[in-house]
């Protein structure tokens, strides 16, 4: 009797020990759960599907390959239709209920400053959020990783290109009135400040809205020769329409959250000559290895997916969580994952991500696009004098 209950608890601790490998959320013996909570609707949907799309592309070239030692990468996304309040909601949700192993691709400032300490607290790891948000970068938060530049990097190279290339001085801002907006204007201001310059004019409008007209009246008054906007595509389109109604002759420029290929189609013609500063490579330039990988996953995927700047930084993003927990020994933990992504580099292939103690952010690089007639993006290392301004 003795010796059957004997056995019956070495087989109970057998089973506990064999799934203490198992103890973290989100991983299984047979997959590892992600979670993304971003606008799925909205007048920001654009963004949060994009980075769904090329997440997903990344899981799905590393399933087709086996997994990670066997286990399948899953995403499970929730909507918070670029609302902070529906962010604590749904974050509160990915980590209690779908018990995630990680949140990933999470869109925008305001979001991401009431899911992230969510996450942080749990000590759940936040990777690839779509923001160049400063809290996220500084102070160092070991449960953040970023992936693209700040918005203080992209701000400072607005203002460096104009300056040096165009010899441009009286520059104007257009900026959402929350987080996001500010943390634009705050880099724009810093980049002045430094070539002791000064905005000539502001102008404000509320997020999830299109209300712009009041800020392009005002910013009109200054006459400016350059408009630096932060804010994302629909509002930004629709400032550019009424500017041009209105005569306005001065340049465009535009941020990455802005969702390029989403302006484009807002903008149509009217986007031509149009200036978006970008935190990846062109998504259709195939000489980089990794674009051209991109573009093979994306179509396997989702057969009628186009490329575009939004899904190939969510591939990088996916593509960054694939290569960490390739070098985890063992069963994946988040501690495990965060310790393989500040080990090493990881060279994607025409796009370096680096990590280190104290940085969590692994490009600083900075692209920029003009918009043409045609909807399409010209790469350009130099902004040239364009007619009319």
């Amino acid at each position: 009797m003795h010796g059957n209950r004997l056995r019956i608890a070495l087989v109970l601790l057998a089973s506990l020990a064999g799934g203490a490998a198992f103890a973290e959320d989100g991983v299984t013996d047979s997959a590892i759960v992600f979670g993304q909570v971003a606008a799925l609707t909205g007048p920001a949907q654009d963004l949060g599907r994009g980075m769904r799309q090329g997440i997903l592309a990344a899981f799905a070239e590393a399933n087709r390959s086996g997994g990670i030692s066997g286990r399948t990468l899953e995403l499970k996304s929730r909507d918070d239709g670029y609302e902070p309040e529906k962010t604590v909601e749904a974050t509160k949700a990915s980590l209690g209920e779908d018990k995630v192993f990680a949140l990933i691709g999470a869109v925008g400032t305001p979001t991401s400053k009431a899911g992230q300490p969510i996450a942080a607290e749990a000590k759940v790891p936040f990777i690839g959020p779509f923001t160049g948000a400063e809290f996220l970068r500084n102070p160092y938060n070991r449960y953040v990783v970023n992936v693209r530049a700040s918005y203080f990097q992209e701000t400072e190279a607005w203002i460096d290109r104009l300056t040096k290339d165009l010899g441009i001085s009286r520059i104007a801002i257009l900026y959402q009135d929350d987080a996001f907006g500010l943390a634009g204007l705050d880099g724009v201001q810093r980049a002045m400040d430094k070539r002791n310059m000064q905005l000539v004019a502001s102008g404000t409008f509320r997020r999830n809205t299109v209300a712009v007209k009041t800020a392009l009246l005002e910013i009109m008054k200054a006459k400016p020769q350059a408009v630096v906007t932060v804010a994302p595509y629909k509002p930004v389109a629709e400032f550019v329409k009424l500017a041009h109604d209105q005569q306005l002759n001065a340049l465009f420029v535009a941020i990455s959250f802005v969702s390029s290929d989403s302006l484009a189609k807002e903008l149509g013609r009217e986007g031509a000559g149009v200036i978006v500063s970008q935190v990846v490579p062109s998504p259709w330039d195939t000489a980089l290895p990794v674009v051209a990988a991109y573009q093979r996953a994306l179509v396997a995927a989702d057969p009628s997916a186009k490329p575009g700047f939004v899904s190939l930084e969510g591939y990088l993003v996916g593509r960054l969580a694939v290569e960490a927990l390739k070098r985890i020994e063992g069963a994946p933990t988040r501690e495990a994952l965060l310790d393989a992504i500040g080990e090493a580099p990881f060279d994607m292939g025409g796009i370096t991500l680096t990590y280190g103690p104290a940085r969590n952010q692994g490009s600083d690089r900075v692209f920029f696009t003009i918009l043409q007639a045609d909807g399409t993006f010209q790469p350009v290392t130099r902004l040239l004098k364009m007619a009319g301004h």
